[in-house]
């Protein structure tokens, strides 16, 4: 499976991981700050913008997003990456919609409020 989509553009942001280089032409390296990233590419003509990184980068980009999709498992796994790392901020979301599947899993998706 293709980390990107066909007809997809993809951006990854250096600023909070060491990334020399992707392999990827559809995928753009940029460097800098992520927050300036996401409002440049608000103000292009295009869809949504999807957020994957880890608790670091969406913990850099918490002001910015409007929308969180969860995914959740009936699982226990132990340790584990943060859903969001950096300083306290409660940020409030209204739960939109959620999806069960059959194996136990679910989604939710939840809208800044």
């Amino acid at each position: 499976m293709e980390a990107v989509p066909p007809g997809t553009r993809a951006w990854a942001s250096t600023a909070l991981a060491s990334i020399p280089e992707i392999a990827d032409p559809r995928v753009e390296l940029v460097p800098g700050d992520p927050i300036g990233l996401v409002q440049r590419l608000r103000k292009e003509e295009g869809g949504d913008i999807w957020l994957c990184g880890g608790g670091q980068l969406a913990g850099a980009l918490l002001p910015e997003i409007d929308e969180l999709i969860v995914r959740s498992y009936p699982v226990v796994a132990g340790d584990g990456i943060s859903a969001f790392t950096g300083t306290f901020r409660p940020t409030l979301f209204t739960p939109a919609r959620s999806r069960s599947f059959g194996n136990g899993a679910t989604v939710a998706w939840y809208d800044r409020t």
